[in-house]
């Protein structure tokens, strides 16, 4: 992935947040004619969660899993290396949002790529571990905190059409696409266009490029009003 220099995350923190707030993940490695690509829940280890490798991501463990089914789950186990990529906030950016002329409209988003070795989980226990291991961390991510417990014996029943897999992050590549070559006023205009335009994806997005003027306050903006802030 390209990533030009302005669209570089200032803090590896950020990165992590993404991964964290966003677990579908798009899993995708070689086939026998062309690449393979799943939709599938990829969080971070726990144990990998509470070391300092989580800080950077690099050297972290990530967990997976996909049906057993699908032809993907055959190629993992013939391959070595894997690409996992988590879609942040994004939306378009129409010329409209532009307090100038002449201009373009463009797409602002953030991404997140992670490369590193797969390793194919046995199916029985270790399988369920990585599968509730996942529920637990996509309930800290959906705010419900439900309790698996009375569930643990559909999860073993089901547990066979499961293919798990451990990731070992080798290297991160992130792009924060938001509008950064623009001035502060046209970012501002931005932010002010994408909040006007509701809820979801377009908010989401008015307030990752927020916290990117936050993180560059020598730029010394004051919050907008229609900001909500």
């Amino acid at each position: 992935m390209l990533v030009p220099e302005m669209y570089r995350p200032r803090r590896a923190s950020d990165v992590v947040d993404v991964v964290r707030s966003n677990p579908l993940a798009l899993v995708a490695g070689n086939g026998a004619e062309t690449p393979f690509a799943t939709h599938a829940p990829v969080v971070i280890d726990r144990m990998a969660a509470e070391s300092d490798a989580a800080e950077s991501l690099v050297g972290a463990t990530m967990l997976g899993h996909m049906n057993r089914r699908n032809e993907h789950w055959e190629a993992l186990r013939a391959t070595r290396s894997v690409l996992a990529v988590f879609q942040g906030p994004h939306f378009y950016i129409s010329p409209v949002a532009y307090e100038q002329r002449p201009a373009a409209p463009t797409w602002n988003f953030i991404t997140v790529h992670l490369r590193g070795r797969i390793e194919t989980i046995p199916g029985g226990e270790p399988t369920l571990e990585v599968v509730t291991a996942t529920v637990q961390a996509l309930e800290k991510v959906a705010g419900t905190a439900w309790d698996m417990t009375d569930s643990l014996d559909y999860f073993r029943r089901i547990q066979p059409g499961v293919g798990a897999f451990r990731m070992h992050v080798e290297s991160v590549e992130a792009m924060f696409k938001l509008s950064q070559e623009h001035s502060p006023e046209v970012r501002r205009s931005i932010r002010e266009h994408l909040v006007a335009r509701g809820g979801g994806p377009s908010r989401d997005l008015a307030e990752a490029m927020w916290a990117e003027e936050l993180a560059t306050d020598d730029r010394g903006l004051a919050p907008s009003p229609s900001d909500g802030r």
